[in-house]
């Protein structure tokens, strides 16, 4: 679990070098920390959508990850570092 909060601490990290974010990234990092938040409160099993329509955290962070390359890849590289430490610890 270490290497979790490992990369949560690097995301968080990425996160303070963002300056003045958008309207839309702003949103984008709302629904982030809000679909981490669920992550770390719930069980493995849980971790898929309850509707069908409904992305799992996990596709979420997966998007805003990929909406981030182009104008934040140092954040959406720390991202994908979480969710790879995520996968890891069975999330």
């Amino acid at each position: 679990m270490s290497d979790l909060k490992q990369q949560l601490a690097a995301l968080h990290d990425q996160l303070t070098i963002l300056k003045n974010p958008d309207a839309d990234t702003r949103q984008l990092l709302g629904v982030l920390l809000a679909d981490i938040s669920r992550l770390m409160h719930t069980d493995a099993s849980d971790v898929s959508g309850t509707a069908s329509s409904e992305s799992s955290p996990v596709e979420t962070m997966e998007n805003v990850a990929a909406r981030f390359d182009a104008d934040h890849p140092a954040l959406s590289g720390a991202l994908r570092q979480l969710l790879d430490a995520l996968g890891k610890a069975g999330i």
